[in-house]
């Protein structure tokens, strides 16, 4: 059986940084070298293993234990799936690749987020494939890339059952667990998000004679207050989801200017959207960029334009997950832990899951609180709890 701990620390010596969420350092951007290990591991344990091109330069890994009964013979396709890229390293207080054991934790960037899930369920397959019970379902395990900014991953892995592209998951699976940090507790629930780029543009001028010009900054300035207004005008007016809470909008980015001596004549923001289940994502954007239009100040402004926003995550609805959600806590009690259905504000690969008639819940060990900070860790406990979970549930 693979040592869980071992294999997160050399999990978390490959850098993978998702090069469009924050990376700056060509060397450590990418997955390929994480996804080369992955495909060696799943081959070392006898598993069907195959690639699945998604993103620029980048794939899946896609690796198949059989079950008994084989799906043929009517037995169940239960998917793992856990994604390769982490978030940038920048201003991290601890070395980002040294995989360090402490005070019974695990310190690393993506030792939480997301490969602490991502070794506990390969450890949990790896017990699998080695004792074989019977009964047991087909287990597909799902390396997916870009869950940090894009969903390539996801996208890519529900295309290969609709178009018959992948020999390892030739239909739609049974079910599904997504394997992020969620403290050892099944979310059931989760927001869908929108991102989009906003431009104000101005006419550039020397600085000594700013009236000269139309300050594209200060134009700007008028937005970003207005998205503020909408937050509290709307956003806090409206009901909240029982799990998730309420919608939620927020300018996350903002650059602009070329040099101190010049009247800026372009100014640009990131403008984020999330949104609870029963919510559209695109409806959101709509709303809010229908709100900027009302506003006296910004009312017919030729200069404002809203850029084609980045393909949308959808939330995760709870309606159809209830029987795995249930046969999941009640695992996770027997194992002595207090245990209770969740939501959360984040999205991730499980609303495309769902979106596609595939029964998806959120599980995993750590905890988001952990996750893409200075000092990122994973308690051990969890991860060694983690991987008999998953085995458990394998197995029913």
């Amino acid at each position: 059986m693979l040592d869980v701990v071992e294999l997160l620390s050399q999990l978390v010596a490959i850098p993978s940084v998702n090069p469009v969420a924050g990376g700056v350092q060509s060397d450590v951007c990418g997955t390929l070298r994480l996804s080369e290990l992955l495909e060696q591991l799943c081959s070392r344990l006898g598993l069907n293993t195959e690639r699945q091109p998604a993103g620029e330069g980048q794939y899946n890994v896609l690796a198949r234990l059989d079950g008994d009964p084989p799906p043929e013979q009517g037995g169940t396709i239960l998917l793992l799936d856990a994604h390769q890229d982490t978030v940038a390293v920048e201003g991290m207080s601890i070395e980002p690749f040294r995989a360090l054991l402490c005070g019974g934790r695990l310190y690393g960037r993506g030792a939480c987020d997301d490969k602490g899930p991502m070794a506990a369920i390969l450890a949990a397959v790896a017990r699998l494939a080695e004792e074989k019970p019977v009964p047991r379902p087909t287990v597909v395990l799902s390396f997916t890339v870009n869950e940090e900014h894009g969903f390539d991953g996801v996208k890519a892995l529900v295309g290969c059952w609709r178009q018959g592209s992948a020999s390892v998951l030739p239909r739609r699976p049974d079910a599904a667990i997504v394997a992020e940090p969620t403290d050892l507790q099944p979310v059931v629930a989760h927001k869908g998000v929108i991102r989009w780029q906003c431009t104000a543009r101005g006419r550039a001028a020397h600085s000594s004679q700013p009236q000269s010009g139309q300050n594209a900054i200060y134009r700007m300035a008028r937005v970003v207050s207005a998205v503020e207004r909408y937050c509290e005008e709307i956003l806090m007016q409206k009901a909240a989801h029982r799990l998730c809470g309420p919608p939620t909008a927020c300018v996350s980015l903002i650059s602009g200017g070329a040099s101190v001596n010049t009247v800026p004549d372009r100014c640009t923001i990131s403008i984020e959207c999330r949104v609870p289940p029963g919510s559209s994502p695109q409806s959101q954007r709509e709303d809010l960029i229908e709100y900027l239009g009302r506003q006296p100040e910004l009312a017919a402004s030729e200069w404002l334009e809203h850029h084609e926003p980045s393909p949308p995550a959808p939330p995760l609805d709870e309606q159809d997950n209830a029987p795995i959600a249930q046969r999941l806590a009640e695992i996770v009690r027997r194992v002595d832990r207090p245990c209770q259905l969740r939501g959360v504000p984040y999205a991730t690969n499980a609303g495309f899951l769902a979106e596609a008639g595939v029964p998806t819940v959120v599980f995993g060990p750590g905890s988001v609180d952990q996750a893409h900070t200075a000092d990122e860790w994973i308690a051990i406990d969890q991860l060694k709890a983690a991987v008999e979970i998953y085995y458990r549930f394998c197995r029913t």
